[in-house]
């Protein structure tokens, strides 16, 4: 059976949150596309929030996949 890949957008926010829960700047969005670019922004802002509130390591991909359910 084949493995579907998550779709583009989900992928972006995904790695955007990861970004930004590493403290990276918002300046390093790799999407041109303002669809995708969007998705990265939201989820980097997301990330960004939940290292504030010390969601750091484990806890940080763990609060990941709750959102991504």
């Amino acid at each position: 059976m084949k493995r579907q890949k998550r779709d583009r957008v989900a992928r972006a926010y995904s790695r955007g949150y990861l970004a930004g829960i590493e403290g990276k700047s918002r300046d390093l969005c790799p999407y041109g596309d303002m669809h995708t670019r969007s998705s990265w922004m939201n989820g980097w802002r997301e990330g960004r929030t939940d290292q504030m509130h010390g969601y750091t390591g484990v806890a940080g991909v763990q609060n990941l996949q709750k959102l991504g359910s």
